[in-house]
């Protein structure tokens, strides 16, 4: 899968599984890796969170702006992986689109909450994997590798890879 397709699928993987693991690079040199939620994936493929302006991540972005996510849907055999640029955002009209009531637990003066800002990832390199034949198909078909000590079957997973 390829093309307008495989971003549209990557889009919806994405919003449906919602919570991803942002990678960044420490002082050290060290790979950190912290969740995430997903607010949207725009139409120009950018992929949006909510974040403190004074926080490790964004000054570790700020140092080094090529990041990774990476979504896993494990009970439903669906992963995202992203690479890409992340760059800090201050716009109060994008932030009104996209702030919902349940992130008052982390800004709890929700949109006035001093520091607040908009994480944006614009990807690079983004593949991802998700069953071909459905959830039972693909346990039966990995079942199947275990039991035969075989490797499984190459059609088990969809696979698609963009790179913008």
């Amino acid at each position: 899968m390829t093309g307008a397709e495989a971003i549209a699928k990557v889009k919806e993987l994405v919003e449906d599984i919602d919570f991803t693991m942002l990678t960044t690079q420490d002082e050290s040199g060290n790979l950190v890796s912290r969740p995430m939620s997903t607010r949207e994936m725009d139409d120009a493929g950018d992929i949006w969170f909510f974040t403190a302006e004074d926080s490790k991540k964004v000054e570790e972005a700020e140092a080094d702006r090529d990041i990774g996510l990476s979504y896993c849907d494990a009970k439903g055999h669906r992963y995202v992986s992203v690479a890409g640029r992340a760059s800090v955002v201050h716009d109060t009209e994008r932030m009104k689109e996209l702030y919902t009531p349940d992130l008052d637990i982390w800004f709890a003066d929700g949109l006035d909450t001093p520091g607040i800002a908009l994480l944006r990832v614009t990807p690079v390199e983004t593949e991802f994997w998700e069953p071909a034949k459905g959830k039972v198909a693909t346990a039966a078909g990995m079942l199947k590798a275990l039991v035969t000590r075989d490797t499984p079957d190459d059609d088990i997973m969809n696979h698609g890879r963009v790179v913008c």
